[in-house]
């Protein structure tokens, strides 16, 4: 629910908005573990020196990059593994690790006794060293899957918020002005004597 709350509440183009939703997922489903908020920032950053054509809305993406949060990261990138070692052609190591194991090994890389900058660079080495080039591979089709559709969800999404918000707003104007008859300078329904 208050992955929608910034789709609601913006005020920005819809299109502006939900290029920061495909952004965000796009980083969310890649195995940069502990970077993703500074990953989002830096893409907003060459974004925005681009040109408008090419900004998003940050605060979206970064809403929406914590669609992989500690509860999820498991699954998620135990997917990943699976889907890249099938493209890598790997069909011998399908199922080699299973998901609770996966998951035991995943957790004791993440939580790293040291500084940010340098649990960060272990974390993504060790993701790298553990499971390899299969975990990266695997992240670019659900990355691009789900980015593709998340911006096309979310602009649609917003575009008929924003419609039915008018839409009511307008039928409370009415029956606001109706309400305040000739007072208000209005119109009556009544024929004048």
């Amino acid at each position: 629910m208050k992955l929608i709350v910034p789709l609601k509440r913006g005020q920005a183009p819809a299109e502006h908005v939900a290029r920061g939703v495909a952004v965000g997922l796009a980083v969310a489903f890649t195995p940069t573990v502990g970077v993703q908020l500074i990953a989002v920032l830096l893409i907003w950053m060459l974004a925005k020196a681009a040109g408008p054509r090419f900004n998003f809305h940050v605060i979206s993406a970064f809403a929406w990059v914590w669609v992989t949060n500690i509860f999820t990261i498991g699954p998620i990138y135990y997917m990943f593994l699976q889907t890249g070692q099938l493209m890598l052609g790997r069909f011998d190591e399908l199922g080699g690790i299973g998901l609770e194991q996966f998951t035991t090994q995943l957790t004791s890389v993440v939580t790293t006794d040291s500084g940010i900058l340098e649990a960060l660079w272990v974390g993504t080495v060790a993701l790298f060293e553990i499971w390899g080039l299969p975990l990266f591979v695997g992240s670019v089709p659900w990355a691009i899957g789900f980015s593709w559709a998340g911006y096309f969800w979310s602009k649609r999404f917003i575009e008929r918020f924003r419609k039915r918000r008018a839409l009511r707003q307008q039928k409370v104007r009415e029956r606001n002005g109706r309400r305040l008859g000739p007072q208000a300078g209005g119109q009556t329904d009544q024929p004048r004597a």
